[in-house]
């Protein structure tokens, strides 16, 4: 049986952020995800994962600036000091919220730069993150995003990423498999998790077109679930789709798609 985790940033947002732990408790999950936790004391959620019982399975390495429309920094070679620093503050809300993945987005290609540098920067950058983590137990994840959704995005499909991950030669540097996100650039994904399974610590989902729950568009989401519990992933999937509705009004997939 799966293990979804609620994307909080996703989920219940019509509900203030520290309101949503008890929404996705009440809803049956038992683990939560979410972009960033920066804006919170550590206490603050920590305390919402005590008092709910969920376990906090991914949050994002600091992003640049998300509403000016940064997506990453870690491919521009101009904010490495904030980069670095932005790994430190991830490992203090890591350690302090027992997180053992962390996201690094890599960021839009700067506009003039050429793209073998911000590849490099990214790789340096990476190779940096995982040294700080490491010693802490924390697995560094890189997820490749549709260029529709995102344009100039550095990382778009799951070859890229894999041949970061062996270019970095870090053992913590691991794939975040988006579902949604790979349907839209590469299709077989049957075949792709299967292929790639030993460097995939978590996956998330979406439908598509529209990126909302399974089973609201072309995936054939019950063929995955059962196909990846055969495969013996035990990790989270995280639910980062935009509700077509209420959230806990589409919730009903969960059953209906995993029974």
């Amino acid at each position: 049986m799966p293990k979804f985790a609620a994307n909080l940033s996703m989920l219940y947002t019509d509900t203030p952020f520290l309101d949503r732990f008890a929404l996705a408790h009440a809803a049956g999950f038992e683990g939560v995800e979410f972009l960033f936790p920066y804006a919170f004391d550590t206490e603050q959620i920590a305390e919402r994962l005590r008092r709910y019982q969920l376990k906090l399975v991914l949050f994002n390495l600091p992003a640049g600036d998300w509403n000016a429309g940064d997506r990453g920094i870690a491919c521009d070679p101009r904010r490495v000091d904030e980069f670095r620093a932005g790994v430190a503050s991830a490992l203090e809300y890591a350690g302090e919220l027992g997180v053992t993945q962390v996201h690094c987005m890599a960021g839009k290609i700067p506009g003039g730069l050429a793209p073998e540098l911000a590849r490099a920067t990214y790789l340096d950058n990476l190779r940096y993150a995982a040294q700080q983590l490491q010693p802490a137990g924390i697995n560094v994840l890189i997820e490749p995003i549709n260029h529709y959704d995102m344009p100039g995005y550095l990382l778009t499909h799951s070859s890229q990423a894999l041949q970061i991950i062996a270019e970095a030669a870090c053992p913590n540097i691991f794939l975040q498999y988006d579902i949604y996100h790979m349907q839209r650039m590469e299709g077989e994904l049957s075949n792709t998790i299967q292929a790639n399974l030993p460097f995939i610590k978590h996956m998330q989902i979406a439908d598509t077109p529209g990126r909302h729950e399974p089973g609201t568009g072309e995936i054939n989401y019950r063929h995955l679930f059962a196909f990846i519990d055969q495969l013996g992933y035990d990790g989270w999937l995280g639910c980062e789709y935009i509700p077509a509705g209420d959230t806990n009004a589409g919730l009903g997939w969960r059953e209906a798609l995993t029974t």
